[in-house]
């Protein structure tokens, strides 16, 4: 048998030759087999003799901006996981996209945790899929799998013992749990301060509140612990054999400073830690020489990012005065911006894409679960479309209701986390799809009070791409424009999280991205924008009386 060559597809184009002699049939890879693929599969064959030698030859470099490979994506949600392929000019091949879902753990008390082992499973079930589909699709035999990007959902832990082992369950940010110890900490800390420190809030969905009601309430458990990680670097370690942190990652935990890009050592001391059992965010990416999946042991692998900032790049809502509306299981509004013209509002975040841009805005708690709930509890009708029919009749009458869409703690702008839900004008003809619509606007109307606050260049000029489960239904999409008071632009990308974490690699890579395409702009009515405002002030008046009560 005479030499093979295959053909390694990156940034610095190799070709491998084998010489050796082999049994007749012996690794004979199909055509349909990308070339990274075939030489694993020849490699591991190899293994078999003693007598065979391997010589790399660099090739010519292939010019940066020509497509040279794949990107593959993953996005982590706090109840499934979604996977896919991305060209290098950022569009997904569809076809390979795959999804798992797994169970939320929730609690009387508060509780919001994932089971580590079913994230995995569902993570490596999702990954084997776009795989398959990989080595499938003869249109893909002359591409590799350059770079892996990931997304991931912000302020989450779990904790590693000394031999990297989850000993811990996934603590996600919906926990409140630690609600006591994020109010002593507001009396030993000044909020406001570390607010400006951090660009978080001392309150449960961080990661000081949760580590200190942790050490607490389990120490012996909190003591076995020799490192703290995100689930999205935690998937990556399992992967790669190697920890991670990106900066945007670390930006969200309550723990760093996002202007210095470092640790606060005065946070870090009174949780009871230190910088080894975070680790040094970085940008940077890390091989996967080891990985047990033979088609990504040559890709690079970036730190997932915070779901927001993948998000925002997803949709391509990346630009000072355009900012990104996401409303799925909860919802944001979030801008990208260089730098700080001025210091951010309290009450919003202050986030990290990389080290370069920041990412500022509000998220709320309520959004979809809240509707899930409704249509859960209140036996409504199940066909969306008979659903959204009955919505859309209904959106022509006066709803008499205020209601405080706190059914999960909330958190921006205002951060009540000791109000309960509350509705406020029942009567006994209110009917279920009365309070569905009222819950919805609800939460729309806490939306709106965060952009209000946003650091926007040119408000008036503003324009909101809108992504998230709202896009199913552009009577919802409606709803939200007339409680905005303002034009958005629905997002074409149904998967704006996914898409970002391929976008944010791929700028690492040197590619110039597309933005993403949008939608018809659908502009607010003027009579129900009006209405809705009238409806925002009744809402921030029954906050404020509540307030003095508790």
């Amino acid at each position: 048998m005479g030499p093979i060559s295959c053909g390694l597809k990156g940034r610095d184009s190799w070709a491998l030759q084998i010489g050796c002699l082999l049994p007749t049939g012996r690794c004979k890879p199909s055509l349909s087999m990308n070339a990274e693929y075939a030489f694993f599969a020849c490699a591991r064959e190899l293994e078999r003799f003693p007598n065979f030698h391997l010589q790399m030859i660099q090739s010519s470099p292939v010019h940066a901006g020509a497509p040279q490979g794949l990107v593959l994506a993953v996005d982590i949600g706090t109840s499934s996981l979604r996977i896919a392929l991305f060209h290098a000019e950022g569009t997904r091949i569809i076809a390979s996209t795959s999804q798992q879902t797994y169970p939320l753990k929730v609690t009387p008390d508060g509780g919001a945790e994932l089971s580590p082992k079913d994230l995995l499973s569902a993570a490596e079930k999702a990954l084997e899929e776009t795989l398959a589909y990989f080595r499938s699709d003869p249109a893909l035999a002359h591409l590799s799998i350059q770079s892996v990007g990931g997304s991931c959902f912000w302020h989450s832990f779990l904790g590693l013992d000394a031999k990297g082992r989850a000993v811990t369950p996934i603590l996600t940010w919906a926990d409140s749990r630690c609600r006591e110890d994020a109010a002593r900490l507001r009396v030993k800390f000044s909020e406001k301060d570390i607010h400006a420190r951090t660009g978080c809030m001392l309150r449960a969905s961080f990661w000081p509140a949760r580590l200190r009601w942790l050490k607490r309430t389990q120490p012996d458990l909190f003591a076995k612990v020799s490192y703290w990680i995100s689930p999205g670097d935690w998937l990556w370690q399992q992967w790669t054999g190697k920890k991670s942190l990106s900066i945007s990652m670390a930006s969200g935990t309550g723990l760093f400073n996002p202007h210095r890009l470092q640790w606060d050592a005065k946070l870090l001391k009174h949780c009871g830690l230190r910088k080894t059992l975070l680790g040094d965010p970085s940008d940077e990416a890390i091989p996967a020489r080891r990985c047990r999946f033979l088609e990504l042991r040559a890709a690079k692998f970036y730190s997932p990012l915070g779901d927001g900032a993948a998000s925002n790049l997803g949709s391509g809502a990346a630009q000072p005065n355009l900012a990104a509306i996401n409303f799925g299981t909860s919802g944001a509004v979030r801008v990208i911006l260089e730098k700080l013209a001025r210091p951010v509002p309290q009450g919003l975040f202050c986030y990290r894409v990389d080290a370069q841009r920041y990412l500022v805005g509000g998220a709320i708690s309520n959004a979809g679960n809240l509707r899930a709930w409704c249509l859960r509890e209140l036996k409504l009708e199940e066909d969306p479309g008979a659903l959204e029919k009955a919505l859309a009749a209904l959106v022509k009458k006066p709803q008499p209701m205020t209601i405080l869409p706190f059914w999960v703690s909330e958190r921006s702008p205002t951060w009540c986390e000791e109000i309960p839900g509350t509705i406020f004008g029942l009567t006994q003809s209110t009917t279920a799809l009365d309070l569905l619509l009222a819950c919805t606007e609800a939460t729309y109307q806490r939306l709106a009070q965060v952009i209000d606050l946003l650091p926007l260049s040119k408000p008036a000029q503003a324009r909101f791409i809108v992504s998230g489960g709202i896009q199913k239904s552009s009577e919802a999409v409606r709803r939200l424009a007339d409680v905005l008071g303002r034009p958005l632009l629905p997002s074409v990308e149904q998967e704006a999280s996914l898409r970002g974490a391929a976008v944010f690699v791929l700028e690492k890579l040197g590619y110039r991205v597309t933005g993403a395409r949008v939608n018809q702009v659908v502009s607010p009515r003027a009579e129900a924008a009006r209405m809705y405002r009238l409806a925002r002030r009744r809402q921030t008046d029954l906050e404020k009386l509540l307030s003095k009560k508790t």
